[in-house]
Formats: C-alpha cells, sequence, structure tokens
C-alpha cells in the first residue's frame, strides 16, 4: 500500500478495519476456551467493553492492537504518515480511554489484563499467561 492514499481510498481501507472478532481476539478466546474458561464477549455494559469477561471470576481480558492502543513494541511505535494531526491525538484519547476503563472496572472489583497484538504471536507464553491470570484467586 502506497504512503499517500486518495481520501476515498483511504477510507476503504479504513472501513475494513474490524473492531471485534480480531485475529489477535480470537487466538486469545481459543486459548482461553481450550484452558476451560468460558466467558462472555464485548460487554457493553461495562467500562472499555472488554473482549472476554469471566464474571464468575471478576475477571476481564482486553485484546489490545499495538498500533491502535499505543504499545511500546515495534507495532505500537508507528506513526501514521498521513494526517498525523487527526490521527496523534486520536490515539492519545485511545490510551486515555483505557486507562479510565482499567481504573473504572478496577474500582468495581474487576480483576484486569491487557494482552497485546503481539503477545499473541507467542503461543506457550500466551498460554502461561492466561493460565497465570485465570487461575489466580485474588
Amino acid at each position: 500500500m502506497p504512503d499517500r492514499l486518495s481520501p476515498e481510498a483511504r477510507s476503504a481501507h479504513m472501513r475494513r478495519i474490524r473492531k471485534v472478532d480480531t485475529k489477535p481476539e480470537l487466538v486469545v478466546r481459543r486459548v482461553a476456551h481450550r484452558l476451560g474458561y468460558r466467558f462472555r464477549l464485548h460487554r457493553r455494559d461495562l467500562p472499555g467493553t472488554p473482549d472476554l469477561v469471566f464474571p464468575r471470576l471478576r475477571k476481564i481480558i482486553f485484546v489490545h492492537g499495538c498500533f491502535w492502543h499505543q504499545h511500546d513494541c515495534r507495532l505500537g511505535s508507528k506513526r501514521p504518515s498521513t494526517n498525523p494531526e487527526y490521527w496523534l491525538p486520536k490515539l492519545a484519547r485511545n490510551v486515555e480511554r483505557d486507562r479510565h476503563a482499567r481504573k473504572r472496572l478496577a474500582d468495581e472489583g474487576w480483576s484486569v489484563l491487557v494482552i497485546w497484538e503481539c503477545e499473541t504471536k507467542a503461543p506457550d507464553r500466551l498460554d502461561r499467561l492466561i493460565k497465570s491470570f485465570l487461575a489466580d484467586s485474588t
């Protein structure tokens, strides 16, 4: 994809970006299910609309895209080449919204785990991370 897209092409590209059921999210869901855990998806009544909710355990997993939520990895450190005056504040708002949602959830008694897109590429570590988070009773 060229660096500079026409507004129509950029709009078409952005429409193809999914909000739910992303590849990293599906990976995390398969791991949690294989480990024997059952969960609810995208509870809109909770702050941040968490990706996976384990109501009985009072635990939540967010699966964040590294770019969109500004992780400090290679994917998250990329900067938009077009229209940065729009995208940089938007990305900063995403980070602030995430922080606020995690705080509200913690205040309501939920334990929260954020799994980054880049972490879904290491299956063994992902298994251990999810198992450890969900098995911990605190």
